[in-house]
């Protein structure tokens, strides 16, 4: 099987979210796409985020209704900081026979250099790095660390990066729809309508549990 793997906080999850699995999904002939909330993730502050279980269940009702799509609890289910590779190296050993792509965006790959352990990625995983509409990706080679750029080949009609070990490297230009979940928790706050930047049952949902300091539903 041929599995997306697309990880975040989704505090909350928002169209944005949805609208890139669904572009991996089609143009890496996907045969599903795993939502994985985040349990504490290393890179990030979490006084913001609503509890682990609250975001599980936003993730549920964002995605349903595409039978593609499902969410795994695998990041709340264990203590401490949930690192990619460590969530990898699980859910390899669950699906030893899955084709994974690993779903970032270009800031995030960027940034490999600051994962935990990342050249052990390229080992247990194809990445796709989402790109917004615009931004070339002339030389995707220099935008790796040097100390691997020569494990990589690059083959220019297919936008993608071989590694020597056999995982790829697909670049995708996103459809970018410019909303964020700051942006969101900020309107809520505001007593502000978050329709048509979240699935209506989860705006419903935030209002019903009143999160991000949202006002009481009655």
């Amino acid at each position: 099987m041929k599995t997306g793997i697309l990880g975040g906080t989704f505090n909350p999850p928002h169209l944005a979210h949805l609208r890139i699995a669904e572009e991996v999904l089609e143009a890496c002939a996907l045969d599903q796409v795993l939502f994985i909330p985040a349990g504490a993730p290393p890179h990030k502050a979490t006084a913001d985020d609503v509890p682990f279980a609250h975001r599980l269940e936003m993730v549920r009702l964002a995605i349903a209704g595409n039978p593609a799509f499902a969410v795994s609890n695998i990041e709340g289910l264990r203590p401490g900081k949930s690192y990619s590779v460590h969530t990898l190296d699980i859910l390899r050993g669950e699906r030893p026979d899955d084709d994974f792509y690993f779903i970032i965006g270009m800031d995030s790959f960027r940034d490999l250099p600051l994962w935990k352990d990342y050249r052990r990625l390229f080992e247990l995983t194809n990445l796709v790095v989402a790109a917004r509409p615009g931004v070339a990706v002339t030389d995707p080679l220099t935008l790796l660390p040097v100390a691997i750029r020569n494990e990589f080949c690059y083959d220019v009609p297919s936008k993608t990066l071989h590694h020597c070990g056999g995982c790829r490297i697909i670049f995708l230009e996103e459809t970018f729809l410019d909303i964020s979940s700051t942006r969101i928790r900020r309107l809520t706050a505001a007593g502000r309508s978050v329709r048509y930047l979240v699935p209506e049952a989860v705006a419903d949902y935030i209002a019903i549990h009143s999160l991000y300091g949202g006002p009481e539903r009655s």
